[in-house]
Formats: C-alpha cells, structure tokens, sequence
C-alpha cells in the first residue's frame, strides 16, 4: 500500500427531507447563489419549487443558468460565469446529476479567472480559487457530488476532458434518494453502468498490499449489481436508490483509490466517443468495459479477473483460471445487456470513420491506465472489437 493523505471534505445530508437543511447551509456562504440545473426535469418532479421556496424564506437571492448538457459543455461554463462575475455570485448550487455539478464546479473555478475558462480545463495547474459549490444530488452516477473533478466537453475542439481542484469539491451535498425516483430506466441503468465503471478503474490495478480497498470495491459492485435491475424494475424502490446512491458517492470520493497508484483506461477512451457523438457517458463506458477487460487480460493480470470473478460474480473457484476470467468477463457484459444497454458502438450510431481519430486523441496526454498501459494503437483495437 502507498503512503496517501486522507480528506473528503464534503458535507453530506442523505435521506428523505434533507432539503431542509438547504436555507441554513446556504447562508454560511452568503445571500446570493447562483442555481444551475439541466433540462427541467427538477421543475416536473417539484424540486425546483422546493429550492425556489427556500430562498425566499431564507432572503436569499437566486440567478438561474438552465439548460446544462448531458455531457456539460464550456459554453454552459462560460455562461455561469459571466452571470457570477457579473452579479458578485457567492455560491453556487448544482441541483441535478453530475454534469449540472461539474459544469458548476468549473464556473466556479472561472468566475475566479480573468481568462479563458478552458484554459482551466486543459490545465488544471491555473486554477487558483473556486467559488464555493454546494449540490442536490437526482441521479446517481458520476459521483461528483463528493469530488473534487470535472469533465467538459468543448464541441468546437471535439475534446471531453478532465480538470480537478481541491476546492471544486463540493462544500456540501444533500442526497435524498427520493429524488432520484422519477429518473428514467435508461438513466438508471447509465448511472449504475457509470458507477461500476468509477470503481473497475480503480479495483483493476497493480498496486500491492490494499486487500481492504479491494474488498470494499467488490461489496460497492455487488452492490450495484443488486439494486441496479431493482431500481429500474421498482424506480420507487427507496432501499435500492438509497444504496445505488449512496454506492455513487463511495465509488469516487478516493476512498478506494487511497494508498493506491491509479490511472484511468475506459473513461478516457469514453470521453472521445461522447466528445465526437455526444452518447450517453454511462452507455459508452458499458459498451467498452468487456472489450477493455478481454484486450488487458493476460498472464500478468489474470489473477486480478480471477479475484473479481470469485469474489463479485462467484464463479467456482475450482475452475481454471481463464475460464473463471472469461467467465467475469461475460458476466458483466450480460449484467449491462440486462438493464437494457446496448453492447456495440454501431448500436449507438458510431461507426469505423472517425476510430483511429478518437485513437490518437484519447493519447495526447500519453498513454493511458496502468493495469495494462494502452498506446494509441490498443485503444483502436479495442474500438474496433467493439463496433
């Protein structure tokens, strides 16, 4: 295990009529929030009016930025924050998914810029100060609600990139999963394939000594593996959207990845499919997962999709080795076919043309994971098993 420092500073308020607590948290902040949100679904659920009502009890004072994108991009950012520059905005309150709260925390963070924002996100080094960020959790799936990162896409530069401080985290977050009830099943099943993702990227690693990381990242996938198929079976099943919610938080918020040397292999392949189609990021990664897990599986990592084949899907351990490997593999692809997500690229309108431009792209950076490192080359060959 790694020597690693431990902090996960978000407050968190979960269960139901944790909105109650929203007036007074607020105001620790100050009197003038900004209120970021996607496409309406919060105003037809009647969250909307719940914050709106807090405010105005509590004399505080609301700017709207709307309308923020599945895969939240920096036009949205460069909105919020224009309007927070310009109305000296204290806080601001994502209520929503993930790509409402990352589109937040990188307003917050060029609300305190004078250039431009995506600079901060192709170098996360500029950032300097963030406006504080606060969310309401709906959808459980990215995690966001208890990091410090953020992922935008810019449609102008087709790139999905990653950028992080420690100040983006939020300062606090209310997860009442009562409000993930009306989310739809496709969501449902992207945000469980998202979550599971989050966790692979860690659990499939070299680092040596971190059982107790290990065993915590097996119960969060079994976890998501029991509940997933009840909570889109039962949308209003409060033990399985408690639990898938909660799972999303416990994915990302390091504390799986602490006294481990990560680096990430299927979200990065992800982000070029939904910088150049704009898919659904929980379907891509559903797609790509088995492929990537068939391409690094060999003799120096079999041991690791042994470990996950026994110990997550309980495959007989009495089996030969492979066989119980390609057997987890098959498992999870059939666990995602379940929830009705679809398993080839072509199925979600991508085909050979742009592969080998997504390739080179998702290794500007250099290569990416270190379970197995994957070059330019790999990962086309891994885009194309999954056509």
């Amino acid at each position: 295990m790694k020597n690693f420092n431990y902090s996960i500073p978000t407050k968190i308020f979960f269960g139901r009529d944790q909105i109650n607590v929203l007036g007074d948290q607020i105001k620790k902040y100050g009197s003038k929030v900004l209120l970021v949100y996607g496409g309406g679904s919060i105003k037809k659920s009647g969250l909307y009016e719940k914050v709106v009502d807090i405010f105005n009890k509590n004399n505080i004072i609301f700017w709207e930025l709307p309308g923020v994108e599945p895969n939240p991009r920096i036009t949205s950012v460069r909105k919020g924050a224009e309007i927070c520059k310009q109305n000296h905005i204290d806080i601001i309150l994502a209520v929503g998914g993930g790509s409402s709260i990352d589109c937040s925390k990188v307003i917050g963070a060029a609300a305190c810029y004078d250039g431009e924002p995506w600079d901060l996100v192709i170098d996360p080094r500029k950032i300097k100060k963030v406006l504080p960020i606060a969310s309401i959790l709906t959808l459980a799936a990215t995690g966001s609600e208890m990091d410090a990162g953020a992922v935008i896409t810019n449609l102008e530069t087709n790139q999905k990139l990653g950028t992080g401080h420690k100040d983006m985290a939020p300062k606090f977050s209310i997860l009442d999963p009562t409000n993930t009830f009306t989310v739809p099943k496709s969501q449902t099943a992207a945000g469980t394939a998202d979550i599971m993702s989050h966790i692979f990227e860690v659990y499939f690693n070299n680092t040596k000594g971190v059982y107790l990381q290990d065993r915590m990242a097996e119960a969060l996938l079994k976890t998501c593996i029991n509940y997933g198929s009840k909570a889109m079976e039962n949308p209003e099943d409060y033990e399985a959207r408690s639990n898938l919610m909660w799972a999303s938080s416990l994915a990302i918020n390091g504390l799986l990845t602490y006294g481990k040397e990560t680096k990430w292999s299927v979200h990065p392949m992800e982000h070029e499919l939904s910088a150049f189609y704009d898919i659904t990021h929980g379907v891509g990664l559903a797609i790509l997962t088995p492929h990537w897990m068939k391409y690094v599986l060999n003799d120096h990592t079999l041991n690791k999709f042994v470990e996950y084949g026994v110990n997550v899907w309980n495959i007989d351990e009495n089996l030969d080795k492979y066989e119980i490997a390609h057997k987890s593999i098959e498992e999870t692809k059939k666990f995602f076919i379940s929830l009705g997500i679809p398993s080839t690229l072509r199925e979600v309108g991508i085909e050979e043309e742009s592969l080998e431009k997504m390739a080179n792209q998702s290794t500007v950076r250099g290569s990416i994971g270190n379970f197995l490192p994957l070059d330019s080359k790999d990962i086309l060959n891994i885009y194309k098993a999954a056509l």
